[in-house]
């Protein structure tokens, strides 16, 4: 399987995965025949504000992801209730019903993969042709996500990949210090973090680097994901930093002590 390739005119890369170690059957062998796949056209999350946003079954989570289970903000509230039911196939469809949708986004559309859920693949893995297909089903519009998924070698060159070739794919740090670490290992690739309650909006992790808190966590401040951006940016300096909030609150510490 060759991921998207480019020529010399075309400003997508040319990247072969190597095989070891990547999955790429994907859904080809309906190896994931359970997941399911929901799109919300227009967001009523005043954080996130009025852009499209998907969610993925949670199988797509890894359960050694630190936040797994009552530390995930995705956990509780509504959003606990619509990301129970997409994973139980009562609301969404299909990978390949999704793709089609996202193609049909406006030229430059900013939308959000993954309000719950991780990128496509069971678990630790990520599935390389289905996350191929969904960069290319992004191409020309300005798709972005999170990942909590292990940086295996595998993973990591993934995830490189689709920033990229215009899907901005931000890995998920638990700490500052854990922020450092990921940094170290893979400066090219954009890191979120979670930071307690009471971190200022700009400060730095134990090695220099610099944090910007989420502007839409400034009570009042009018900004959302749809007028910011931040996230969306591959290519940016700084770490975002999410602070840990509502009933999360209470088992972060517990969770990052681990």
């Amino acid at each position: 399987m060759n991921i998207k390739t480019q020529n010399k005119k075309s400003k997508y890369q040319v990247y072969k995965p190597p095989l070891r170690g990547i999955v790429m059957d994907g859904r080809n062998k309906g190896c994931f025949p359970s997941m399911n796949y929901h799109l919300t056209p227009v967001s009523s999350n005043a954080k996130t504000g009025p852009i499209p946003v998907t969610t993925s079954s949670k199988a797509t989570c890894w359960k050694g992801c630190p936040f797994y289970g009552n530390v995930c903000y995705a956990s509780t509230g509504p959003l606990a209730l619509h990301w129970r039911k997409v994973s139980e196939g009562g609301r969404g469809g299909s990978f390949a019903e999704l793709l089609e949708k996202i193609k049909a986004f406006p030229k430059g559309q900013l939308w959000r993969h993954n309000q719950a859920g991780d990128l496509p693949g069971e678990g630790s893995r990520i599935d390389a042709k289905m996350l191929s297909e969904l960069v290319e089903a992004n191409r020309g519009r300005k798709g972005f996500t999170y990942s909590h998924k292990p940086l295996t070698t595998a993973n990591a060159t993934l995830i490189a990949y689709a920033n990229r070739n215009g899907f901005t794919v931000n890995v998920s740090a638990n700490t500052l210090l854990d922020a450092d670490k990921v940094a170290l290992r893979h400066p090219d690739l954009p890191i979120c973090v979670v930071v307690p309650e009471g971190t200022p909006r700009r400060t730095t992790t134990p090695a220099g680097r610099e944090v910007r808190l989420c502007p839409a966590e400034r009570k009042g401040s009018g900004i959302n994901c749809a007028n910011c951006k931040l996230c969306s940016k591959a290519t940016r300096s700084y770490i975002i930093g999410f602070t840990v909030h509502g009933t999360s609150k209470k088992n972060y510490a517990a969770a990052v002590a681990q």
